[in-house]
Order: C-alpha cells, then sequence, then structure tokens
C-alpha cells in the first residue's frame, strides 16, 4: 500500500519528493545534534535535542507552517516539551552554531552538484571564485519588553554571506547580532577562511586596506569595487582599452599603502551609458588579476555578475520566512536566517540536479523558483500525513552515487512547463487616474455595459 501511494506522489510532484529526500539527508539528526555539540560554547542538551528544533523551525522557514507556534502546535506530541522550552532553546541559539551549520549542509549538496554533473561553467580558469555580500536583517515586532516603549526600528542582526557561483550555494556565512555594526567588522573572521587561489569579489563595502591586503597575504586574488573613502596613488593614467553593452572601460595601475606594505594594482573603470539605480555613472574596480589572465571587459564582467547574491537574498526574502518579525531575539532571528540559507541550498541542489537531466541554459533561463517553492509549500503536509516520517529514512542510508541516481530518476518526472517563468511584456507608460470627487465610487457593471456599447 505505501509503493502505491510514494509512486502517487512521485507522478504527481516527483519535486516534492526530490526536496523532502534532500532535507531527510541535510537535516539527518545525527548531522545536526554533532554539529550543536562540537560548536556549543554556552547552550547544552538537556531534554530538547537540538535537531529537533531545527526540524520545527524549519518547516516554519520554508512556508509550511505560517507560525513557531503553530508549528509547534503541530510537533507537540512528536517533540513533548513545553512551548516555553522551544523559545528558550530558540532565543539562545549561538551565532557560531547557526554559522556551522550552513557551512557543514553545504559540503554533502556540494558533493552532490559535482556528482549530478550540475554545476554552472567556470568562470575564470585556475580560480575557485567566492562573492561575498552583507545582508541586515529587517526590523522586527516590538515584543520584547525593552522594544515596547520604543518607536525606532528593532534590527536584529547582521550577516556577512558567501556564495560559491558555481555550484550556486551559499557556502558560509559570518554573523553579528549588533544590527548596527559594520559589515567591516566582521572581515578578520572571514580572511580566516580565505584560502590560496581563491578569487574574492565584492562591493564596495568590502572596500577596504585592511580586507585587500589580508587577501593578498592569504595568496588570493580579488575584484572589489571601490569605496569612494579608499586612498590610492595613481602610477600612470586612465586609458581607454574598449567597451561592452553598458558602457566604456578604462584602465590604470595604482598603489595602495597600509603601514608602509605597498600593493600594486589595477583599476578597471567602467563608465555606463546609463546610470545605477544609485545615480552612479562609472564603477571603479580593483583586483590583481594579471591582464593576460582576464582583461578589463572581463573583469567587469566578474564584477556584474557578483548579482548572484543579490539574487539569493531576494529569493530567500521572497519565497522563505528568512526574516520572522516575531523573533525579536538577535539569536534567534539569525538562526532563522541561516535555515532559509540551508532551504535556499537545498533549492539551489534540486535546480542543479535538474539542469543535469533537462540542460543547464533551460534550468538557469526559465525555471521559477516561485513555482517550486509554492507547489512544495501545498504539497508537503499532506505528503507528511500519507506517508510517515520513517519511511523517508532510506535517503540517509543511500551512498552518493545512490543518492545522485535517484534523484535525477525523480528529475526526468519533472514537468518542467509546470514551473517556468511566465515573462511580461514591457509595460507601458499611462496616464495618471482622474478622480473626481462628485462621483467618489463607479458601478463597475454600468462601466462594462458602456465599454460594450461604444465602437
Amino acid at each position: 500500500m505505501l509503493g502505491v501511494i510514494f509512486e502517487r506522489f512521485v507522478e504527481e510532484s516527483p519535486v516534492s519528493v526530490m526536496v523532502r529526500g534532500l532535507m531527510e539527508r541535510v537535516f539527518a539528526p545525527e548531522q545536526i545534534d554533532r554539529i550543536f555539540e562540537e560548536n556549543a560554547k554556552v547552550q547544552y542538551t538537556r531534554e530538547l535535542l537540538f535537531s529537533s528544533l531545527v526540524e520545527l523551525m524549519s518547516l516554519v522557514v520554508c512556508g509550511i507552517y505560517p507560525s513557531v507556534n503553530a508549528a509547534y502546535r503541530a510537533k507537540a506530541k512528536k517533540i513533548n516539551v513545553s512551548r516555553t522550552a522551544i523559545y528558550d532553546k530558540l532565543n539562545g541559539v549561538e551565532v557560531n552554531v547557526s554559522a556551522a551549520i550552513v557551512r557543514e549542509t553545504g559540503i554533502p549538496m556540494a558533493s552532490l552538484i559535482e556528482t549530478v554533473g550540475g554545476k554552472s561553467e567556470q568562470l575564470l580558469t585556475g580560480y575557485k571564485i567566492r562573492i561575498i555580500d552583507g545582508n541586515c536583517l529587517e526590523k522586527t515586532d516590538h515584543r520584547l519588553e525593552i522594544l515596547r516603549t520604543i518607536s525606532a526600528g528593532a534590527l536584529p542582526g547582521k550577516s556577512l554571506v558567501v556564495i560559491d557561483p558555481e555550484l550556486r550555494l551559499a557556502i558560509n556565512v559570518f554573523l553579528c547580532e549588533d544590527g548596527h555594526a559594520q559589515e567591516r567588522s566582521m572581515f578578520d573572521e572571514v580572511l580566516k577562511t580565505v584560502k590560496p587561489g581563491e578569487l574574492w569579489i565584492g562591493d564596495r563595502n568590502m572596500c577596504t586596506l585592511g580586507f585587500l591586503f589580508g587577501l593578498h597575504q592569504h595568496k588570493a586574488n580579488f575584484i572589489i569595487r571601490e569605496h569612494k573613502s579608499m586612498r590610492w596613488q595613481a602610477i600612470d593614467a586612465l586609458k581607454l582599452l574598449g567597451s561592452n553593452e553598458t558602457g566604456d572601460l578604462f584602465e590604470q595601475t595604482v598603489r595602495l599603502t597600509l603601514d608602509k606594505q605597498s600593493l600594486v594594482v589595477r583599476r578597471v573603470v567602467l563608465v555606463l551609458k546609463q546610470p545605477t539605480r544609485n545615480d552612479d555613472n562609472q564603477i571603479a574596480i580593483f583586483t590583481m588579476l594579471p591582464p593576460e589572465t582576464a582583461d578589463c571587459a572581463l573583469v567587469a564582467q566578474l564584477y556584474c555578475q557578483r548579482w548572484s547574491v543579490e539574487n539569493l537574498f531576494f529569493t530567500v526574502t521572497e519565497n522563505y520566512q528568512c526574516e520572522i518579525q516575531t523573533l525579536g531575539y538577535p539569536k534567534a532571528a539569525l538562526f532563522s536566517f541561516c535555515l532559509a540559507l540551508i532551504s535556499y541550498n537545498v533549492l539551489a541542489t534540486v535546480r542543479a540536479v535538474l539542469a543535469s537531466v533537462h540542460g543547464l541554459g533551460k534550468i538557469e533561463a526559465g525555471l521559477s523558483d516561485y513555482y517550486i517553492v509554492d507547489e512544495i509549500q501545498g504539497i508537503y503536509r499532506g505528503m507528511m500525513i500519507a506517508i510517515a516520517p520513517e519511511h523517508w529514512q532510506v535517503f540517509t542510508h543511500l551512498s552518493l552515487t545512490q543518492f545522485a541516481d535517484t534523484l535525477q530518476y525523480l528529475a526526468a518526472q519533472v514537468r518542467l512547463s509546470s514551473f517556468l517563468k511566465l515573462p511580461r511584456p514591457p509595460k507601458k507608460k499611462k496616464a495618471p487616474p482622474v478622480y473626481d470627487p462628485r462621483h467618489p465610487h463607479v458601478s463597475t457593471a454600468k462601466l462594462l455595459a458602456q465599454a460594450k456599447k461604444s465602437p
């Protein structure tokens, strides 16, 4: 009987089965509890396992349940602890534990993507590219007693997210509980993770002498947009070297100096045909890539591709509950954000498996994350009632190759037409509607009838 039910879900919603199988491996209790034990410094396990909290919160973040309380009510019998115990554990999750979950769950997903051949094309031969960008969590509700008399927005924290663009995975995150802290305060922690041969790409907020020199000292390279406060000394004048579809490309050599040390770097300037949304007419970029490895056009192209990080934030914000407004405690808010990053990674892995079966170009150009997430949210609860959780454990016992083959089999059953984006025609400018105070309301039926009569 179970086999018939399972096959029914495979036939009707294979993408939901793919996601559930991935979640079974990613959120395996033994692995999650191990990560907690190895990284927690203050919290400890008494009655509530950390893996149970992760399972509960992942259902909220993914939109399966609308709130922490709703998820608790649905899982109270299984968890067998009080609601207060849930919130106490949630509000005290240490930031290093949250970051560790993102890092360590990303490793098996990266291996899976490489196994199925779902990586994107290499952007620059010989370099492992790391794109870094910051994110400030949105203000929360004023539920904490200390916030009830304050009208200002309460910021629960900040993060720096690192993406591997070839895998399209968030492979690391750095967290700060102070919502007013600068991203630069986390650079020392970032530099500890830098490895030789990496190419780090970031916006102007990453442009500090300490960060650039630190990357160089770790034998890594960089493509970082110039910040207006950065001081440099010109070695030669700007030279026009070409153009692309967005503007004209100039280049010069400059010197950066820090504590009597100096770096000679290339300064690539893209003078834009159309200003950016911030009214910038040009983009200046620092890099130490040799010109024979990456000319100025490729440097500008690689920098512009860093917007994949912003696409990540958009996907996480639009499709998942990454910023739960009721979670006022910084640790809880940052923990839910990290679970949203893992959910994004699960979705990125599903896209990679689909690309390995249906073709990378088709997936990158037309697949809609919104429609995939919408189907999963609609199917998940009913699927978990029809197929008990213990029957999904078979996915944890498969070898990597067997699991990859299973996911590719499921991917072949997916009807891509159900998840394709609907391109919209360009918007036409319309005259503003006319308001007549003598007629604040109209009859829709009369207007439709008049429209039919008019030639």
